[in-house]
């Protein structure tokens, strides 16, 4: 199973590390991230492994929504399914 991630928020140093520290936490493996800087705008995508998740999905996504409200970020967590049923017709 796996789960889109994304954080849209003003840069400053350690994002990346603050959402890859938190899906250490819950078990959560990143398989792959891309993220870049426009203007002074942060935009980062990962794409998570969550089969050995040690909580529930929805637990670990509002933790994450709730950090990006703390940080003044935009943080959106997606399970695959609903990702693959959004795109697909």
């Amino acid at each position: 199973m796996k789960a889109v991630i994304t954080v849209v928020g003003k840069d400053r140093v350690g994002i990346l590390a603050e959402v890859s520290t938190y899906c250490s936490k819950y078990n959560v493996n990143i398989n792959d991230v891309t993220q870049s800087v426009l203007s002074d705008i942060f935009c980062m995508i990962m794409l998570c492994d969550i089969t050995e998740i040690n909580s529930d999905f929805v637990s670990f996504a509002d933790g994450l929504k709730k950090i990006g409200k703390q940080k003044n970020m935009q943080i959106n967590v997606m399970h695959e399914d609903i990702f693959n049923s959004m795109h697909n017709i």
